[in-house]
């Protein structure tokens, strides 16, 4: 296994299940966990969801990956009630969680993998 995971949060489970989809594709070593709207699977995102997917993560790091403004605030949220080292990263979901999966199913560092992901930050 690799030693980053990926933790994909988006307000449609729909997103999140088509994103793992696509990643598990090119990145098999890298485990990725998701939360995807609230508790009926409704439009929205759930701190529940989110604290979930870190702890269910194998990975002691995570490259965290989100849609809208307030995934970014439960993620942040979610990040100070865990152990894990995470990694938030405002870039487009799918582009963003997709380049760093490939790149961490290589070995490549935290530190370039950020590198990488600079030409694509949402500012």
């Amino acid at each position: 296994m690799s030693q980053y995971g990926i933790v994909i949060v988006s307000h449609v489970p729909e997103i999140t299940s088509g994103i793992k989809r696509l990643i598990e594709q090119v990145a098999s070593n890298v485990c990725v966990t998701i939360a995807g709207g609230i508790e009926d699977n409704d439009i929205g995102t759930s701190i529940e969801k989110i604290n979930h997917a870190m702890e269910a993560n194998s990975a002691s790091e995570l490259l965290a990956f989100y849609d809208l403004g307030s995934a970014k605030m439960n993620l942040e949220l979610c990040s100070e009630l865990t152990e894990k080292e995470i990694h938030l990263f405002n870039v487009p979901i799918v582009e963003g969680a997709y380049s760093a999966a490939a790149l961490a199913e290589v070995g490549v560092s935290i530190e370039e993998i950020s590198k990488q992901l600079q030409d694509i930050i949402i500012k």
